[in-house]
């Protein structure tokens, strides 16, 4: 079985990578053109590209080509589903430490 066999677990080692996440706040902005998102970072092309793929393959932008250039957008869907797991997490460990507080009072 892969490491990351799950699209949450893709889209959770996407997001490990500080580079992934500024091309992300990026795009936040609305679809960008590769060559404008590869300016700030002082990388080959080849290496901006292969963190693009990651990001595409997990599903947390798409792109299509547009004439001589390639443009890339966010697909929300893949970020509520982290955030919708990350708050049932959140949940679960505040109920724990609600559970534990009151035993803590109690004693």
């Amino acid at each position: 079985m892969p490491y990351h066999s799950t699209p949450l677990d893709l889209a959770f080692h996407a997001l490990s990578d500080p580079t992934r996440r500024a091309v992300l706040s990026r795009l936040a902005g609305g679809e960008v053109p590769v060559s404008a998102l590869a300016e700030p970072f002082d990388m080959a092309l080849s290496s901006f590209a292969q963190h693009l793929r990651v990001l595409e393959e997990c599903g947390l932008i798409a792109s299509e080509k547009r004439g001589r250039s390639r443009w890339c957008r966010l697909v929300p869907a893949r970020f509520d589903e982290a955030a919708e797991w990350m708050e049932t997490e959140r949940r679960r460990w505040a109920e724990r430490l609600d559970r534990l507080e009151n035993y803590l009072d109690k004693t």
